[in-house]
């Protein structure tokens, strides 16, 4: 039982990372712009595939193809925001919000006519996993793939670089700054364009990185950024809209819950929640945080 729950901890550990990966994107795209974007799963989507063009048909290493996929999502995302969201900027955020669904609806339709409606893997056949309790000290039977180290590994180097960059440079901090008060960070005379445009390059380049890690993790498909979307909002929510150190906490949490939520409960070692219904777990937590707490576990504090 122990080592059941350790096993899936891992696996929450992994998924939650790339769900914070998504939802500090967001938590920036609702915090600085003021809307939430609910096209940036499909943003993850575009830099999957992006990936899987550089890695599978180009056939350049994977350490070049995920670079390739944070740069590709960039692109896509400074395209629309010139091709559309410039010009709602000063319309009501319902207005951006509804205009995000078209978006999402044009990109992912785009990844199916450039790529095609079905499944793609980056590396086909089974991976060994590595085990824990052999030559390595550690509970025996716990196991996790080189896959899954790679994405845990990326996602700290990932972090850790958004977190020097919003504390240590001028731009982190003006994008702190416009945040916390839009209207006085104008006042004071921050460049708004230059903000808005980092916070795209910050953000897309996130979700890019976090598209390559869902793929790495399970599989490439057209609505992939799609489905994950519920569970990055879920993230946001708990950690608070705006706050992205409260998404990435919200992620690891929503991560964690819902692979935990699959532990087999004895005596028929029947699962507590049929895998299926997993994205039912973020959605249950979004709605008890709306009610108990709808302005996050880290409202009040400042980016």
């Amino acid at each position: 039982m122990l080592i059941d729950i350790l096993q899936l901890l891992i696996y929450g550990i992994v998924l939650g990372s790339i769900i914070a990966l998504g939802a500090i994107g967001v938590s920036l795209t609702f915090g600085i712009l003021g809307f939430a974007n609910f096209s940036h799963g499909d943003l993850m989507t575009s830099g999957a595939y992006i990936a899987f063009t550089v890695y599978t048909i180009l056939a350049l290493p994977l350490w070049l193809a995920f670079p390739a996929a944070i740069l590709g999502s960039i692109a896509v995302a400074l395209v629309v925001d010139w091709a559309f969201y410039s010009r709602l900027r000063r319309s009501r955020g319902l207005i951006l919000l509804i205009s995000s669904f078209g978006v999402a609806l044009i990109i992912r339709s785009l990844v199916q006519i450039v790529w095609g409606p079905d499944n793609q893997v980056y590396e086909s056949g089974i991976q060994m996993a590595v085990r824990f309790g052999t030559d390595v000290v550690g509970p025996p039977g716990l196991r996790i793939k080189p896959d899954q180290i790679r994405i845990l590994v990326g996602a700290v180097i990932l972090v850790s670089a958004v977190h020097v960059f919003l504390r240590y440079t001028r731009m982190g901090k003006a994008m702190r700054a416009m945040a916390d008060n839009p209207d006085l960070a104008r006042l004071t005379g921050i460049d708004t364009g230059r903000v808005i445009i980092w916070t795209w390059v910050i953000g897309a380049g996130l979700a890019g990185a976090a598209g390559v890690f869902l793929g790495l993790d399970t599989r490439l498909h057209p609505d992939m950024g799609w489905f994950i979307l519920l569970p990055i909002f879920a993230a946001t929510i708990l950690g608070g809209i705006g706050k992205p150190y409260g998404a990435i906490a919200g992620g690891l949490v929503i991560g964690i819950a819902q692979e935990l939520s699959t532990l087999p409960i004895p005596p028929d070692y029947e699962p507590l929640v049929n895998p299926a219904y997993k994205p039912a777990v973020a959605f249950g937590i979004m709605v008890l945080m709306l009610i108990v707490r709808p302005t996050g576990l880290f409202a009040g504090r400042s980016l």
